[in-house]
């Protein structure tokens, strides 16, 4: 009995521990979108954001769609002046900007100052590290209070959140449909749970 209860958790922790893709390139299946569902289209094996403002929450069967302790990483390509954001610690909520988490920002060209990989709000980066119609890899960390962001594996933001906030709690991930002008591409979305 207690080689089936390790072997259990040996498997248990070992699943945890790998990437999963959280979009199978072929439809919304997992994910449900707010506001405007006509923004998140899957073309050519890619999710093509374009349209007003929505966000597209993954609602599917990993970790029950609520997440702790986790890594995410996205493959993005950006057009001209566009914005998005990927969600961190949300909640899906049927209509306007979600209002509990962190968005860290997708934008390369956008009119806002702040460029890919802030932490929106808190901590910006007026450097730009990647162009527009290129592919980059978005990373992000969550790890109790934490949080860790990097772009094509270069940190852009350290964050430890003060104890008298409550922003970074289990919840979702959610991607930006920011303005009807903005048009990006994701290719994969993958997590890691730990």
């Amino acid at each position: 009995m207690k080689n089936l209860f390790l072997l259990l958790l040996l498997l248990n922790f070992s699943a945890h521990a790998q990437w999963v893709e959280l979009f199978n390139g072929r439809d919304l299946t997992g994910w449900k979108a707010s506001e405007n569902p006509s923004s998140f289209q899957v073309k050519d094996g890619e999710l093509r954001i374009e349209g007003p403002r929505g966000h597209l929450f993954y609602d599917g069967p990993v970790g029950d769609h609520s997440f702790k302790n986790f890594e995410v990483k996205a493959l993005i390509k950006t057009y001209p002046g566009a914005n998005s954001g990927l969600y961190v610690c949300t909640a899906f909520q049927p209509s306007d900007w979600p209002s509990q988490g962190h968005e860290i920002q997708v934008n390369n060209s956008h009119t806002d100052w702040r460029r890919t990989g802030s932490l929106y709000g808190i901590i910006d980066t007026a450097e730009k590290l990647v162009h527009d119609e290129e592919w980059f890899e978005l990373y992000i960390k969550v790890e109790g209070k934490h949080i860790t962001t990097r772009i094509n594996g270069r940190t852009v933001v350290e964050y430890d959140e003060p104890a008298d906030k409550k922003r970074i709690q289990p919840g979702t991930i959610a991607i930006q449909a920011h303005d009807p002008k903005s048009k990006i591409d994701y290719k994969s979305i993958q997590m890691r749970l730990n």
